[in-house]
């Protein structure tokens, strides 16, 4: 059962989100990247009050480099839609279990990104998950 609401072409949208952010990652990698915007749909806190649909999610501003690179506008594999739709049903993955950020820095992740302690690197990407104090709604959601 889905947690949130998602039309075939936010699937779709979701989907090349994964890919163009964290193809190079693999099938983890991507459902990490998958968890994050799934948390930032539910959370309603910090940067992302409001944001309710994947549209919102993917298209916020200055949140996904991705979205402006060519990419990320080419159409969605099955294989991805597969990953977007696990995350859309709940599946959840630690280190992005409860993270609302992640990047990718040229060397060692710093030990805060945006004020949020740093979690867990996985590969090249460093993942961030709020304290309590700043969105308590997140370890909620589930």
């Amino acid at each position: 059962m889905a947690v949130v609401k998602a039309t075939e072409s936010d699937i779709d949208l979701l989907a090349r989100l994964l890919r163009a952010e964290a193809e190079g990652e693999g099938q983890m990698g991507m459902l990490l990247v998958g968890n994050v915007g799934i948390n930032r749909m539910r959370a309603n806190c910090s940067d992302f009050k409001g944001i309710r649909t994947v549209r919102q999610m993917v298209f916020q501003p200055h949140a996904f480099e991705a979205t402006i690179k060519g990419y990320f506008y080419q159409r969605a594999r099955e294989k991805e839609k597969r990953l977007a739709r696990r995350v859309v049903n709940g599946e959840r993955f630690w280190p992005a279990k409860f993270s609302l950020w992640y990047f990718r820095p040229p060397g060692d992740c710093p030990a805060q990104w945006y004020n949020q302690p740093h979690v867990a690197r996985y590969k090249l990407h460093c993942f961030y998950e709020p304290t309590a104090g700043t969105c308590e709604n997140i370890y909620n959601t589930f």
